[in-house]
């Protein structure tokens, strides 16, 4: 598995010239990093006396960062995955009609899969970032800082995996689908770039 690699290897085969991992992955290794210094945070506050009166809420944070932080490394694999099935089906043969059937119906079935899952990772992405003020507000005031970096990741990955939404939208041709999830994407981005900005804002108040 990917995420079992080192750090160095993962960033070795980012580089390289093979297909995958690529965008989606990095963007998913994103995430992951972003709920995970959420999750830091709020494990730097939990048992502190001075934040005894929000510790009930700071579980709760925690219990969600770290459900999200595992669905991330989840769909980095998934990615990988999806990404393969696609470039299978655009290797399937071509030389008889029967066969360039069977194959552009592979392909446009392959693209709905890859479309799936950067699209679960915005959503994920956006659960993160709406994590962030409340862990600004209620979090140990000395790792603040750690909260608003988990936002540049959650906000970055999340307009990450939209672009890999949209580079599969782009060769799909149904057309019922391709609205659906293109509205699907615009309501999980509308209004994410402003609150990363506010939360960005709260926690450089609080420095």
């Amino acid at each position: 598995m990917l995420t079992e690699k080192s750090v160095q290897t993962f960033l070795n085969e980012l580089a390289s010239s093979a297909p995958a991992p690529g965008g989606g992955s990095a963007a998913a290794l994103a995430a992951a990093i972003g709920a995970a210094l959420v999750s830091m945070v709020a494990n730097l506050t939990l048992g502190k006396s001075k934040y005894a009166d929000v510790q009930d809420d700071i579980e709760r944070i925690v219990a969600r960062s770290e459900e999200l932080r595992h669905r991330c490394v989840a769909l980095l694999e998934k990615d990988v995955e999806a990404y393969t099935g696609v470039s299978a089906a655009y290797k399937m043969p071509r030389e008889t009609e029967e066969q360039k059937q069977a194959r552009s119906a592979a392909i446009q079935e392959a693209l709905k899969g890859a479309t799936a899952v950067p699209m679960q990772l915005a959503e994920a992405c956006v659960e993160i970032l709406q994590l962030c003020p409340e862990s600004a507000d209620k979090g140990n005031v000395m790792a603040v800082s750690d909260v608003g970096v988990g936002a540049l990741m959650a906000e970055a990955a999340l307009r990450a995996a939209a672009l890999n939404v949209w580079i599969n939208l782009g060769s799909i041709k149904d057309e019922a689908f391709v609205e659906r999830e293109g509205k699907r994407l615009d309501n999980l981005l509308q209004g994410k770039a402003d609150l990363k900005e506010a939360i960005f804002r709260d926690v450089k108040a609080k420095l």
